[in-house]
């Protein structure tokens, strides 16, 4: 049995731009108890809140989900990206398939090479965080004798790497840019280890 919560955002799902009065009579509730869900789900980043005018007098607050509150749905996303890859790679050799994913990342590094000049390792380390982190990546960083150990906790490529590992070139080719260093991969999910783990050694 779905949760209220749930209720609340397969209703936004089928009707975005919903108003509290709306959402109560779709889900059943009075529209408080609709207000105190919508408030948790704004504070977990899965519901946004606009204002919209309808006429005369004061504009009205409609709600949506935000892109988290989308990805709660299953989607196919994944079954197409993995059938446009596999005929990808029927159709290239498989140094050109390498090469499109290290542009990838290559064009995201340019992005923010002038944010990078003049920051230290340990700044750069801690962008790279936060670019990967908005890329679906949960990722810790920590100083070790041989250099810096990059963490990948979680990783956003995991289920297509398990057929396309080629995949996994863009995040290590961004590291590698965002550091002006090498990033070697001393240890991978997809082939056994707890989680991907980049070793970056400072020049």
């Amino acid at each position: 049995m779905k949760s209220t919560r749930d209720k609340i955002l397969q209703t936004l799902l089928r009707q975005p731009r919903s108003t509290i009065n709306e959402l109560a009579e779709a889900v059943g509730i009075n529209p408080i108890s609709v207000r105190h869900h919508l408030s948790n789900l704004q504070m977990e980043g899965l519901v946004d809140a606009h204002e919209e005018r309808h006429g005369v007098g004061r504009p009205r607050l409609v709600y949506v989900l935000t892109e988290d509150g989308m990805e709660r749905f299953p989607t196919r996303y994944l079954r197409l990206t993995t059938r446009l890859l596999t005929q990808m790679k029927e159709s290239m050799s498989g140094p050109m398939v390498t090469k499109l994913f290290s542009q990838v990342a290559e064009d995201l590094a340019a992005d923010y090479a002038k944010q990078l000049k003049g920051m230290s390792m340990e700044e750069r380390l801690d962008t790279v965080k936060e670019l990967l982190a908005d890329e679906g990546f949960t990722v810790e960083w920590e100083k070790s004798d041989d250099g810096y150990r990059i963490h990948e906790i979680t990783c956003p490529y995991y289920q297509i790497g398990q057929s396309h590992p080629e995949v996994c070139t863009v995040d290590q080719t961004l590291i590698s840019r965002m550091l002006a260093v090498p990033a070697n991969k001393v240890q991978c999910i997809l082939e056994g280890g707890a989680h991907c783990t980049y070793l970056v050694q400072p020049k």
